[in-house]
Parts: structure tokens; sequence; C-alpha cells
């Protein structure tokens, strides 16, 4: 799979997890959007309306580390398709939903599914990769997030403020991930690596021969490996491991402390600064945008730069537009700075997305990289619970200070994920 070119085949395979990795992302992006209008509704309390915000990070963690252990013993395909299922319905029946407790319990099993679906992806799409362009081809994926959270954004701008059930009208588009869950489970194929793993060699020829196929390449027969059965999550642990699986836990960690501090509170933070619900989803909006250039520059230096310096120079960058935006007072300086800190967060997004699976070999590559963001959630479920605390005691400009120095950190911990991986081909172990 790594020798072969790419092809039609991989662009299905790109279009068609990317496409739930959008879904993921809108279904992510609606609850900032929706939360502030739910907020306004029903009077809830900064600290209900923190519950709303978090609640879904806590099914996040659970779902990101379950469905890579899941995934490394059914097949990532599988668990990929049954993510989409379970958030995509949990999503429209918050629709329905009249009280925040039952809102809340919707929105754990929605944070189930997406935590679940993100390694699980990204793992699929580099198991399936060209190895020359490996690294490139997850950060493309990753930029479909991008596109979902533009089309969150579009949602809450034009949808949510029609009416005071508006929000309800945009939880009923959660549905769709549902459907296209049948398109990923008969329409992508099983990546050959795991299918070998488990002994299904059959089925992994097959895979590759259909891939060969559609590159007009002669199919040259494989030796088998012998099957393995998963291994326990202790092995993340083990003397081989344990030194890159601490510094992509510490990077997880920082990156979705800083960014869903930051992202999931920023129409809520500018309508607290005087912008009317309109105007604050509207600059949201604008400031999303620049998270495409972002990962655009990320797919490109992933390949010729590396995995590691590119993740640790877009975190810094984080990190510095971070600060910049706290001290922002006019527009043109909210926006500006707002622009950079998508940009080069996203960038960041991408280059983590690529390097996790491939620091592992086959056997506990869904485990690590689920266990990674598993406990990166952690952050993303404490950081919305800490801004409105923080920023009572610290104001605008302190708590984007800490979110900056939080991606310095990570861009520290970046340079124990070795060895480098760009360019070599993925552990089959």
């Amino acid at each position: 799979m790594g020798r072969l070119p790419y092809t039609r085949r991989h662009t299905r395979v790109m279009l068609g997890s990317g496409t739930g990795w959008a879904l993921d992302a809108m279904d992510v992006g609606l609850i900032s959007f929706v939360g502030l209008a739910i907020a306004t509704q029903w009077d809830l309390s900064t600290t209900e309306q923190s519950w709303l915000l978090s609640i879904g990070f806590v099914g996040m963690a659970l779902g990101a580390t379950f469905g890579g252990l899941l995934s490394d013993r059914f097949g990532r395909r599988t668990v990929f398709a049954a993510t989409l299922v379970v958030y995509g319905l949990a999503t429209g029946a918050s629709a329905l939903v009249n009280t925040l407790a039952a809102l809340l319990l919707l929105r754990f099993l929605v944070g189930l599914g997406l935590g679940a679906e993100l390694p699980v992806a990204s793992t699929l799409v580099s198991e399936l990769s060209p190895t020359r362009i490996r690294g490139r081809l997850v950060v493309i994926l990753e930029s479909f997030w991008a596109l979902g959270w533009i089309l969150a954004a579009l949602i809450g701008f034009f949808i949510v403020p029609l009416s005071e059930d508006g929000w309800r009208w945009a939880f009923l588009a959660g549905l769709v991930p549902a459907i296209w869950a049948v398109v990923v489970r008969w329409g992508l194929p099983e990546s050959p690596l795991f299918l070998e793993r488990r002994g299904r060699v059959e089925e992994a020829e097959a895979v590759v021969r259909s891939f060969e196929e559609s590159a007009g390449v002669p199919h040259a027969e494989s030796r088998p490996l012998p099957a393995v059965a998963p291994k326990t999550p202790g092995e993340l642990w083990s003397p081989n491991y344990r030194v890159r699986t601490a510094g992509i836990w510490i990077v997880w960690f920082c990156v979705n402390f800083s960014y869903y501090g930051a992202f999931i509170w920023l129409p809520t933070l500018l309508y607290a600064q005087g912008f009317d619900l309109v105007r604050s989803f509207g600059y949201t909006l604008i400031i999303t945008l620049a998270q495409l250039p972002g990962y655009a520059v990320a797919a490109f230096l992933v390949e010729t730069w590396g995995r590691r310096p590119t993740l640790a120079a877009f975190l810094i960058g984080s990190g510095l537009a971070a600060g910049a935006f706290g001290m922002a007072g006019e527009v043109w300086q909210i926006l500006l700075a707002g622009c950079a800190l998508s940009f080069f967060n996203l960038g960041a997004w991408g280059a983590l997305y690529a390097i996790t699976p491939e620091i592992y070999p086959t056997s506990v590559r869904g485990s690590g990289a689920g266990a990674a963001a598993g406990f990166g959630r952690i952050a993303s479920i404490a950081a919305p619970l800490l801004v409105p605390v923080v920023l009572a005691a610290w104001g605008n400009a302190l708590l984007f200070a800490l979110f900056g120095a939080t991606f310095v950190i990570g861009a520290a911990a970046a340079y124990f994920l070795l060895p480098e991986q760009a360019g070599t081909s993925l552990d089959t172990a």
C-alpha cells in the first residue's frame, strides 16, 4: 500500500472519511452557537452553560479511548461507521428536548460517538495512504474539520437567529451523519494492515488488489504476516513507547485545552464585549475561514519540513496569536488576531493528526491514537469550565495568555515524538 501511487481509489477514501470528519466538526461547532441561544432562551446561568459546553467532551474522552481499542479489535471502518450512527441520532434527538438534564444526557452520547470517530478515521486514512504523501493526506483529512466548522458557523449565522426555536432546527441537521454511516460502512475499504494482523489475509489481499487495479499496476502477492491479537493498553507505556506516549499525551492535552477553551466560548466572549448575537456569529464565521489556509500550509510542510518541526512551529504561532487576541480591543484587531489563531491552531491540529498514528505499530495503532485523544479530551472538558472562572478573576488578556503558554508547552513536548516518520513506511508489527 505504501509504494502505490495516489489513485481515484484514494480520493474516494478521502471524500468518504472527510465528509464524516466534517460532520463531526459541524456537530462540535454547533454547540458553541446553539449553546448561546439555548442559554438565552432557558435563562441558564454561566455555570449551567459551562456544563452544556463541557458534557460532550466527557463523552469524547471516553469515546476516543474505547473507540481506539475497539478499532484494533473489530476494525477501523466498522467502528468509524458505528460512531456516525451514535452521534447523528443523539444530535437529532437533541432538537426535541425541553430540559437541561435531557440535553446534557444526549450531548454526552453525542460526545461518545464524536470522540471515537476522529482517531479511528485518521488511523484508517493513514494505513491506506501512499508513504510519500501519507502525512499530507491525513492533514487534508483534518482540513475537512474547517469545512464542518464553517457549516456550523453558517447554520449559527443564518438559522439559529431566525426564531426562538432556531437552535432546534440546527440540531436536526445533525441527523445527516447517521445517514452517511451507510456510505462509510459499505463504500470504504477496511485497512489491509488491520485485516492481515487479524489473520484475514484474503480480505487484506482483496483490498490491496483494488488499489493496484485503480493504479494500473500488476498485483504483487505479499508474504502474510502471522495473526496478532490486539495488545493491551499497557503496551503503550512499555520501554519502547513510553517516551513518545508521554510526549503525544502532553501535546494532545495542550492543544485541546487552548483550542476548545478559546473557540467553544468565542461567540459568547464576543457577545460579552458588546457585539449582538448576529455580529458575534458573523465575526466567528470570518475567523473560522482562516482555518483553511492553515491546513493547506501544514499539509505542504509535513512532507517537507517533517511532522515534528511543523507541529512545533504551528503551536508556537498559536501561542503568539493567542496572546495578541487577548490584548485586542478594536474590531480589526480582534479579527486579525482571531484569524491568526485560527490559522496556526488548525494547522497544528493537522500536523498532530498526521503524527499520532505513525508513532505506533499496527497492533496498537488504534489504541495509541485513541488513548492520546482520550487524554487530550480531559483538557477539553476542563477548559470550558475554567474559562468563566479565569475570565472573572483575571480578565480576557490573562485568559488568552494562559492559552498561549499552554500552546508553547505543547510545542516543547512535540520534540519527544521520535523518530521522525516523514517518508518512512508504517510499522506493521
